[in-house]
């Protein structure tokens, strides 16, 4: 009897590296995320780690944006919420998973934020985590009012399953 695939969450440097305990919480919140969404198909997601000028570069590049920004999602799939990832074969990764999207995430950004909303940094990471999964999983605040009062909600949800409330 094989054991049952897991969840798979890389963290890498992309110009600025997190420290150990940022990895695991990093780490912690995607799988958080996913099994709260009931995401029973194994899933692959990487996450990259930079600081300001390296996010920008990016938010640039990738969406015509001139400044940097907190967390930028790129999802594999165009999944509509609710929906499970369902691959073709050329969509896994070496072990079977699902290769469901990368994140980056501006540390310097999540200091300063963290700061601002006068929580740890750690609950900062966490909710850019959830934030960027769920969009790799089709939720989308930009589509309007009621899809961002969804994500919003569910992150909140999701935080408070963890553990990881505001003030924290």
């Amino acid at each position: 009897m094989s054991a049952r695939k897991t969840h798979r969450v890389g963290v890498s440097a992309y110009g600025a590296s997190a420290t150990v305990e940022q990895k695991r919480i990093l780490r912690r919140a995607v799988e958080g995320a996913l099994a709260s969404e009931h995401i029973d198909t194994p899933c692959a997601v990487e996450i990259y780690t930079t600081d300001d000028e390296g996010i920008h570069e990016l938010n640039l590049e990738r969406r015509g944006v001139d400044g940097p920004t907190d967390v930028l999602s790129f999802p594999m799939f165009e999944l509509e919420v609710g929906e499970q990832p369902s691959p073709e074969p050329w969509e896994l990764d070496e072990s079977g998973r699902v290769l469901l999207g990368e994140m980056v995430i501006s540390l310097e950004r999540a200091a300063k934020q963290a700061e601002e909303y006068g929580h740890s940094l750690e609950r900062e990471l966490a909710f850019l985590a959830v934030h960027s999964t769920l969009h790799l999983l089709g939720y989308d605040h930009e589509r309007g009012e009621k899809d961002e009062k969804l994500q919003f909600r569910r992150q909140e949800e999701i935080l408070d399953e963890m553990g990881i409330r505001r003030g924290n």
